[in-house]
């Protein structure tokens, strides 16, 4: 029985495409959205915030340069208006969030979406960059 499963996703992102794989190293293909062309309504923005236990600070990008521009680090700007600067500048959205029947999570490092995964199907897996995640014997080394 195959979960449904949804990752919003940055293909020039590392941490995502390692993300993307460990789903697809259980034998199951997520739905894919392409977040910086297809960014969520507000209400499933703040749906993904909410229930990841982020606060909206924690989901927001800051090493990228509408944060800088922006001044969004001030602590003057509401939830609400930080929610609407990542709505229009959807850089602003740290990535990725998954959504499975076991919850929604912020899958940075990548290896967190392990915890929403089923096990069956998994297979040895090692990150772009040669960082082990799944041994040969199938255990999990992170």
């Amino acid at each position: 029985m195959s979960q449904k499963i949804k990752i919003y996703h940055n293909p020039a992102c590392e941490t995502s495409r390692n993300t993307l794989a460990l789903i697809r190293n259980t034998g199951q293909e997520p739905e894919v959205i392409e977040y910086l062309t297809d960014p969520p309504s507000k209400a499933e923005l703040i749906d993904l915030i909410e229930k990841s236990n982020l606060s909206v600070r924690d989901a927001i990008r800051k090493n990228v340069e509408p944060y800088e521009n922006l001044k969004l680090g001030q602590s003057d700007w509401s939830d609400d208006q930080l929610v609407n600067f990542m709505l229009e500048y959807p850089i602003l959205i740290n990535r990725p969030f998954v959504v499975t029947e076991l919850g929604v999570k912020l899958c940075r490092p990548s290896e967190i979406v392990l915890d929403l995964l089923s096990t069956l199907g998994l297979k040895p897996f090692v990150k772009e960059n040669g960082e082990v995640i799944i041994d040969e014997n199938l255990k999990r080394i992170k």
